[in-house]
């Protein structure tokens, strides 16, 4: 932390922030019609635009947009409409380049609240850069585990782990995706063998943790798993991977890969002669166009399922269903709908929420207070930093949205669907479909 003194005149600037244009990666984005001269919210938002991990932010566009519409005349706070501004960074995919525009947007653009989502490459070092600066910041799209385990100092000895000051969190945890694919597992009969495929990066590493990942929830439901060792992202060959899983007779393969890897990885397995029965994979397969990608080879891969249209959750901001949502995402783009649009709709849902009960608008610990007292419905499900299925260290910072699990199925014209095929982890979102092995 800084200095009290250093604090002070730091807090001193963020409430004299101006109503000046902010800088985007394409100039400004908003410009509000408000003529009240009061205050200017900013918002800072970070995402990986470009780079490997593009695929998370490809609908970026589309949701500032229609949030532009939203906040065009302001936000009522007690009485008082405040313009809005939402600066817009890229990450790149790299963390180095995700705490530089954190610092950007803390230090030039002096943003009342931060906003960023999507893998802990992105999340980790702009909450990092927050936390350091005193800026309250709320993150999504990233399991608990790697976000809060990851940014300690001492990841390896839970015994130093302290909760975060300016720094909270919601989406699922490794508990919850691992019940999630194990559940979807136990619909087929196979010889309980799996490999993992777990890269160098902060969701591999967690993934693949001996004492929080994969391998002692897997060892305790009687799976075996073979994992040879972290790779590093963007390899070319994955022949080492295979050749270990074959030699287990895996018929099981699971990780969290990035979506170019996956596409290497499985291409080079069924040239070798390697298929498995199931293939649950996180992050690689979340997206249409990543399966479609494999043409026919696609079939029956599964993923963890975050927001679907089949979602039975409401927006605050809008009142539009998650089907709703995800049908007007498809009429604007004519893309498929993606699971990425839910959870960024719903971090500016969670912004305007506690902007519009924080005591003092652009105040840090008035913010702060507002982010720990939210109890909202949002479109990905209700979120509420209140502690619930979580342990000790992690109930101050962490809350938990709902998962499901599903699998994707070739539909007559080429194109991929997402079927929800095991839903005991969140009744409330129905299944629709039973698996089916690779094949």
């Amino acid at each position: 932390m800084a200095e009290n003194g250093n604090r002070i005149d730091r807090r001193t600037l963020l409430k004299a922030g101006t109503a000046a244009g902010a800088a985007l990666a394409t100039g400004p984005l908003f410009s509000p019609a408000v003529r009240a001269a009061a205050k200017t919210i900013k918002l800072g938002y970070v995402s990986p635009q470009t780079g490997p991990l593009a695929a998370f932010a490809a609908a970026d566009q589309f949701t500032l947009s229609a949030f532009k519409d939203i906040v065009k005349d302001g936000i009522a706070v007690g009485g008082t409409k405040y313009p809005v501004e939402v600066v817009v960074k890229d990450s790149q995919s790299d963390p180095n380049r995700a705490a530089t525009v954190a610092k950007e947007l803390i230090t030039n653009d002096k943003v009342d609240l931060m906003l960023v989502a999507s893998t802990p490459e992105t999340t980790n070092p702009v909450a990092t850069q927050c936390e350091i600066e005193e800026v309250p910041c709320i993150s999504t799209m990233a399991p608990w585990q790697p976000y809060f385990i990851g940014r300690q100092s001492n990841p390896g000895d839970p015994g130093t782990w302290k909760p975060f000051a300016y720094t909270y969190h919601y989406f699922w945890g490794l508990e919850d995706v691992i019940a999630v694919f194990t559940n979807m597992w136990s619909q087929l009969d196979t010889d309980k063998s799996v490999g993992g495929l777990f890269p160098n990066d902060g969701d591999g590493n967690a993934w693949g943790d001996p004492k929080v990942g994969f391998p002692p929830a897997l060892s305790k439901l009687g799976f075996k798993l073979t994992d040879p060792g972290r790779y590093q992202n963007l390899t070319d060959d994955f022949t080492a991977q295979i050749n270990a899983f074959k030699n287990a007779k895996a018929e099981i393969v699971t990780g969290v890969v990035l979506p170019p890897d996956f596409t290497t990885f499985w291409n080079q397995a069924l040239q070798q002669g390697f298929r498995p029965k199931i293939a649950s994979v996180g992050k690689a397969i979340l997206f249409p166009v990543s399966v479609e990608a494999l043409g026919k080879n696609g079939n029956n891969l599964s993923s963890e399922v975050w927001w679907s249209p089949a979602h039975p959750f409401k927006s605050s901001l809008t009142g539009q269903s998650a089907a709703d949502i995800a049908a007007a995402y498809t009429k604007a783009t004519g893309k498929q709908w993606t699971q990425p649009i839910g959870f960024i709709h719903s971090l500016f849902e969670v912004a305007v929420d506690v902007i519009k009960r924080s005591a003092a608008v652009g105040d840090p610990e008035a913010t702060l207070k507002a982010i720990a007292d939210t109890k909202l419905d949002t479109v990905v499900g209700p979120v509420r930093w209140n502690g619930e299925n979580l342990p000790p260290f992690a109930q101050k910072n962490i809350t938990k949205t709902p998962l499901v699990g599903g699998q994707w199925r070739l539909a007559g014209d080429g194109k991929y669907d997402i079927v929800i095929t095991d839903n005991r982890t969140a009744p409330q979102i129905p299944a629709t479909a039973k698996m089916e092995p690779i094949g």
